[in-house]
């Protein structure tokens, strides 16, 4: 059938082939502008949506694939009409390892000898700034402001909070860096936390002044105080030195042409170069090998594991790796992963699978903004690792964070009976109060998880233990630092990815594309936690917001993902410290 539908289609495509030639070449004068629009959400790869795209129905807008504008790019670079290249930075949406992929993306219209202006009309910060940075010409809009200041991470430490409250917080970790859930149990940050989060924001720093150094051809200290005098409103951004001048988006024709034709350029839309591009292209229905990408994103959970979390479910996970395993039209396997980690048990079980495709074919993995704790159990398992050199990585140990809420219920008013049958029971509730043997039992369990992890990477990463023990401890690294580490063996992003496994595969594999893989879905999952549990979290967030003025609630001063941490149905997590990828720029 496939055969007899692809004979039809190359009948109908040499009738029209006529005016698909017309089409390719329509008229376009030589020195036109293409533009670019990017505003939102980007990502490394995004597939195509299924037919019911709840996403889509709901209006939420789709991220941009830096793999397709990749591609996009060097479609227009490639036509000899094309002067330069326009992109209109509305906003972006991503951690800095997404911008340095975008950034790598746009720097391929400078190199094939293309004029690169980008626009910023309502401003940006300082991954706006480290993107426009990249091009020969940045205009502002008139009244927006670059807001380039740097990078910063709060974190509210609770302890005081919850002591005055009752509720008593117990936090168990395997790593001398491992300071998931020290915001429940300290007043303050702890050297270990100080020491690897002020690295991360050394090297985001660094890349942020080397970017504006190179970009505005200026030296080190001159970009360190463009930084340091931001922000800068409108022509301010001008005199300093950091954009061009200002523009709103209908004056930039006659801005541009100024500067290089002397008269306003002609600016196309980008999609409309590209339908030209592809016009007299055939299109192909029979069935060819393909490069499986499968997807960790969110928290590693299994069902009901961590609440009010993007979840990476194990057995979506699993049944999407089987299918990758077991499908002859996958030829290799891109694991993308963008994961704080999560439950240790639901990483391991992912893990394992991943040995077993690994064994049969191609696996490299794709570190995007965070593959941390779980997220780097889960990428050991692959030939390659890549990652950027912004990424947050690392992280090898576990921990288990619990609150004790019975003295805040009691407050309340509220009284617990226990009642139990064997010595260590209590450690079926992660809110009652643990006695010592309890704490000795979660220790040694702790301590053969941390080793099964080490275990892991020792395979994966074809070291000794000892040799993984100076780099795990529960230290997260920037992908940069990885490198210098041995945790990752390449720096760069999906493309990268898609050529490593490509080479892998061999001969022939230069044209199979990318897609997502998908196991069968089994209808929804539940993701919240016990309604009880539940009903005590906003208890307590009730009591600590009125006495203490501590927000707690989803946008509040709190991040609720570490509460959601000590809440979990998991009583052991391969989880990265939040405050270390919630870095603000």
């Amino acid at each position: 059938m496939r055969l007899v539908l692809q004979a039809i289609i190359a009948v109908f495509w040499l009738l029209f082939l006529p005016l698909k030639l017309l089409r390719r070449h329509w008229p376009m004068k030589k020195g036109t502008y293409v533009l670019i629009e990017i505003d939102g959400a980007v990502e490394d790869f995004v597939a195509p949506p299924r037919l019911l795209d709840f996403a889509q129905l709901g209006g939420r807008p789709k991220a941009t694939s830096l793999h397709a504008l990749g591609k996009l790019v060097d479609e227009i670079v490639l036509d000899a009409r094309v002067a330069g290249v326009v992109v209109v930075l509305k906003s972006f949406r991503g951690g800095m390892a997404t911008a340095t992929g975008l950034r790598a993306v746009l720097a391929r219209i400078p190199a094939a000898r293309r004029e690169l202006v980008v626009h910023l009309p309502t401003g940006g910060g300082s991954k706006e700034v480290y993107l426009a940075t990249i091009a020969t010409r940045i205009f502002l809009g008139p009244q927006a402001v670059m807001a380039s200041v740097g990078f910063l991470t709060a974190t509210r430490y609770l302890r005081g909070a919850l002591d005055k409250a009752g509720l008593v917080p117990e936090v168990f970790a395997a790593g001398k860096f491992k300071s998931a859930g020290e915001q429940l149990a300290r007043t303050s940050m702890s050297e270990g936390q100080r020491e690897q989060v002020g690295a991360i924001l050394d090297r985001f720093h660094g890349e942020l002044v080397g970017a504006i150094a190179s970009g505005r051809r200026v030296d080190a200290a001159r970009a360190s105080a463009m930084v340091d005098g931001a922000p800068y409103l409108g022509e301010e951004a001008a005199r300093a030195g950091l954009a061009d001048g200002t523009a709103y988006e209908d004056e930039l024709p006659t801005r541009i042409g100024a500067l290089v034709a002397g008269g306003a350029v002609p600016v196309v839309f980008a999609e409309r170069v590209l339908r030209a591009r592809r016009a007299t292209r055939m299109r192909v229905v029979l069935r060819r090998p393909v490069i499986g990408v499968i997807p960790v994103h969110g928290a590693i959970a299994q069902a009901g594991g961590l609440p009010f979390m993007p979840l990476a479910l194990d057995e979506r996970i699993i049944a999407a790796i089987r299918v990758a395993r077991a499908s002859s039209s996958i030829a290799g396997v891109i694991l993308h992963v963008d994961s704080p980690g999560g439950s240790a048990l639901a990483s391991d079980r992912i893990h394992h699978e991943l040995v077993q495709l690994a064994a049969e074919k191609p696996l490299v993995a794709c570190f995007s903004d965070v593959a941390a704790s779980g997220g780097y159990y889960v990428g050991a398992a692959a030939h390659l690792i890549i990652a950027q050199p912004t990424t947050i990585t690392g992280s090898i140990g576990v921990v288990a964070a619990r609150v004790v809420v019975e003295p805040l219920l009691a407050r309340l008013g509220v009284h617990t009976e226990i009642l139990k049958r064997g010595a260590r029971a209590r450690l079926l509730d992660a809110t009652i109060p643990f006695d010592d043997d309890d704490r000795a039992a979660l220790d040694r369990e702790l301590a053969g998880i941390y080793m099964a992890f080490k275990a892991v990477v020792a395979a994966g990463r074809k070291r000794s233990l000892d040799d993984v023990e100076r780099v795990a401890q529960g230290r997260v690294w920037t992908g940069a630092d990885a490198l210098e580490q041995g945790l990752v063996d390449r720096l760069g992003g999906f493309d990268d990815a898609l050529a490593a496994v490509r080479e892998r595969i061999g001969s022939g594999a230069q044209h199979l594309l990318p897609r997502i893989v998908r196991g069968p879905r089994k209808g929804m999952t539940p993701l919240n936690p016990p309604k009880a549990r539940a009903a005590e979290l906003l208890e307590a967030a009730a009591l600590l917001g009125r006495e203490y003025g501590l927000g707690l609630g989803l946008g509040g001063a709190v991040d609720l993902r570490t509460l959601a941490m000590a809440l979990s149905r998991e009583r052991v997590l391969a989880w990265s410290p939040h405050a270390s990828v919630d870095i603000r720029g």
